[in-house]
């Protein structure tokens, strides 16, 4: 059966007997299957954090969301009180390469329909706030412009993968059309609007931080923010109903927060910072996972998310396949299925670098082997050999819970041994040794390289007073550098910083390096095209 088939067949239970029998208070339904839990709704709870990372992966991704989903069940089989936080799935993926982001085979999130699609209305909403101020800023301008703007950098956004829309002329035609400038979209999972929406402690925060937007700047190079032009409340107002955390359901009927969504290659790829703490303040163990490989998404939640939550993750879960690291050992995306102990020996070198910097940071790290049908003993075994931390089998997609209980008894054995949260570069030194620090520490890097353009914005964010921010990296998830194509674990290299933003109101400043794009375009043959809606209009080819 494919994933949508399992999904739409199995038994769901309500979730109003879920919210029930979890003691989670009042909620806010969405149907039968989906609710919203008020944001500050805590409970008496001092829950453990497990984040659930992987090793750099394959274009089709590691399955690191159906190993969440299975640790979670695989923890409550085994008797404990565990729930899940996950992020909300954005429409590029979906109908771009890596389709939905609700897990697969018998770890999913249901209703896997809904949650891979519109979903609650969140990122619809967060698409709405981010363009509403671009239409501020534009009517602005139209109006007199009394602010004197002479650059805007703020962008729209779409939550689609559309390549033809990073770079555009706005405002042609007749004077009446608006103002003739230069203009581009990001893919709404990257916008600063989303970050906010995710490091937000509270609607007053989330008020104040979109206030603190930066959207450009005046003819005296004065920094120009979204309270300037008032658009902040009205941002909020737009945001408030989608700021409360959504619920949903395994398939075997544990608790998932499923809330905020921002990419982990561009944007610093963790769900809600209210959703994390309310499900913590309910239950002993959440499971919650970080996009990408650890270089990008668990850098960036223990950095920044750890930064500004003031928690720190009990243990660490780290995915790898034998896919993932006969890919970083040179073989070919379409062969990586193919037994092939040579490339698995090349590419083990990705994992104990993922390892390594884990282990820096202080936490236990256990690794899952996330098993596919075509994987050997031998391979298994190989990995196993290779490593100094626990390492167990999961094999949640084919069983669901039941093939992570002995990676969840692992993993409550890690959370025991105590730790102090470090960090690969100091917060208060200044911008180039805070990156040069993380490109070496993290990445392997040589040195690094900035372009004139990134000087240029480093020392205005310098000068503005903002120097002092966590650093957010943009950057592709293949490798541990800027280059796709530099794989397994690379080091001695130079690392490019080819453009810097602020993000002054999520609170970091963004690294655009090498080619990454802000938009992502769709493949050759995306996903979109297999989708559709069978003789009694139930969804088919979503996977």
């Amino acid at each position: 059966m494919t994933d949508i088939e399992i999904a739409q067949a199995a038994h769901k239970e309500k979730i109003s007997d879920i919210i029930s029998k979890y003691n989670l208070g009042e909620y806010i339904p969405y149907g039968h299957y989906m609710a919203k839990i008020p944001y500050n709704q805590y409970g008496n709870k001092q829950g453990k954090l497990i984040l659930v990372t992987a090793i750099n992966p394959t274009p089709l991704g590691e399955g690191k969301t159906t190993m969440s989903i299975g640790l979670a069940d695989g923890m409550r089989l085994a008797g404990y009180d565990a729930a899940l936080c996950l992020r909300e799935p954005s429409l590029g993926p979906v109908f771009g390469i890596k389709g939905g982001a609700a897990g697969g085979g018998y770890s999913q999130v249901v209703p896997m329909e809904e949650i891979n699609l519109h979903f609650t209305g969140d990122i619809h909403a967060i698409e709405s706030a981010n363009n509403l101020l671009a239409a501020m800023i534009d009517n602005h301008i139209f109006q007199g412009n009394k602010l004197n703007i002479k650059k805007v950098t703020w962008r729209r956004c779409m939550d689609m993968n559309d390549r033809q829309l990073r770079t555009i002329f706005a405002g042609l035609g007749s004077p009446k059309d608006g103002v003739p400038r230069e203009d581009g979209f990001d893919i709404t999972v990257a916008s600063e609007v989303m970050a906010i929406f995710c490091l937000a402690n509270g609607l007053d925060d989330l008020t104040k931080r979109l206030g603190s937007i930066i959207i450009g700047y005046d003819i005296n190079d004065n920094p120009i923010t979204a309270h300037d032009l008032k658009a902040e409340g009205a941002m909020a107002a737009l945001l408030k109903d989608a700021f409360n955390p959504n619920l949903v359901q395994t398939l075997e009927h544990t608790p998932a927060f499923v809330h905020g969504g921002p990419f982990a290659n561009i944007a610093h790829g963790c769900n809600s910072l209210v959703a994390t703490k309310l499900a913590l303040s309910h239950f002993d163990y959440v499971v919650t996972e970080a996009g990408f490989g650890a270089d990008l998404g668990a850098e960036k939640f223990l950095d920044i998310k750890c930064k500004i939550g003031d928690f720190k993750p009990d243990a660490i879960v780290l995915v790898a396949t034998t896919k993932a690291l006969k890919y970083n050992g040179g073989v070919e995306k379409d062969r990586v299925k193919e037994p092939n102990l040579d490339a698995l020996k090349n590419g083990i070198c990705n994992l104990q670098r993922h390892i390594h910097n884990l282990g820096a940071y202080g936490a236990s790290v256990v690794v899952a082997i996330n098993k596919f049908d075509t994987d050997t003993d031998e391979e298994i075994n190989f990995i196993k050999s290779h490593i100094d931390v626990p390492c167990e089998v999961c094999e949640s997609f084919a069983l669901g819970g039941k093939g992570a209980l002995k990676l969840a008894e692992e993993v409550v054995k890690a959370i025991a041994q105590p730790y102090i949260l470090a960090h690969p570069y100091n917060y208060s030194d200044n911008i180039e040794t805070k990156i040069s620090d993380l490109a070496k520490n993290i990445y392997g890097a040589k040195s690094v390289v900035f372009t004139e353009e990134a000087i240029k914005m480093i020392n205005k964010i310098t000068d503005l007073g903002y120097w002092n921010l966590p650093i957010c990296v943009a950057k592709t998830q293949y490798s541990f550098s800027d280059n796709a194509k530099l794989l397994g674990a690379p080091k001695d290299f130079d690392f490019e910083v080819r453009d810097v933003r602020l993000s002054a109101g999520a609170g970091f400043i963004v690294l655009i390096c090498g080619k990454i794009m802000t938009m992502p375009g769709l493949p050759a043959t995306p996903a979109a095209e297999n989708i559709g809606l069978d003789e009694q209009y139930n969804i088919i080819g979503l996977f």
